[in-house]
């Protein structure tokens, strides 16, 4: 039976699990000062880009900035396109030995995406790309405008949960969650102000076909 639509919010001052998934958020990751000077910094310094979008054969420029950074090699094919990263940026580097120290992973390379104000969004989806692998980590830091986190199982068996991601949190999603779990960034019209998120992840490297 499809769960109902009523709003379930995780707590959100301890690691938490939820069926089916690993989900720990940390508010206060990374202190005030710190996160607002990363925030200035990473608007103003890195290599946005606006990419388009092909659904239902119409195609439209996503409704937010993005860059993709990471070690060379770390490709990636994000939204039907193959991305190419881009340099290490010396403080996304600094901060993400702070995120593999914190996890216990290592991380490879980083989805930055840029949300101008509460019209930029993301839809429902996983991040279960081959190159991910079968249950990757994905831990995410959060600067800038506090915006809803929505996430939904894929089999509808457990009513939609809701984080409010804050300013110098950090997000961390592992085990089962990319399989049986969705999430999304939804649109907001009382949110006037940026936000910057950074998703960190493990790009694999892609398989040796033998053609002898």
């Amino acid at each position: 039976m499809p769960a109902s639509s009523k709003k379930t919010s995780i707590p959100d001052r301890n690691p938490i699990a939820i069926c089916g998934a690993e989900i720990r958020y940390l508010p206060g990751f990374l202190r005030p000062a710190e996160a607002d000077g990363l925030l200035t910094d990473l608007a103003s310094a890195l290599p946005w880009t606006q990419a388009d979008i092909t659904l239902f054969g119409k195609t439209h420029r996503q409704p937010r900035l993005m860059c993709w950074m990471g070690d060379e090699g770390a490709n990636y094919r994000y939204s039907g396109t193959t991305y190419r990263p881009a340099p290490w940026h010396p403080r996304v580097s600094a901060l993400r030995q702070r995120v593999v120290n914190f996890c216990n992973a290592g991380f490879n390379s980083v989805l930055i995406n840029q949300y101008r104000d509460g019209q930029d969004c993301m839809g429902w989806h996983a991040d279960d790309e081959q190159e991910l692998g079968e249950r990757p980590v994905i831990a995410s830091v959060s600067l800038g405008a506090t915006r809803d986190f929505r996430l939904r199982r894929k089999d509808g068996a457990q009513a939609p949960i809701t984080v409010a991601l804050e300013h110098g949190s950090l997000l961390v999603m592992s085990g089962d969650s990319q399989h049986n779990w969705q999430h999304c960034l939804p649109r907001r019209a009382r949110v006037t102000q940026p936000r910057i998120n950074l998703t960190f992840r493990q790009v694999l490297a892609p398989p040796v076909v033998n053609t002898a």
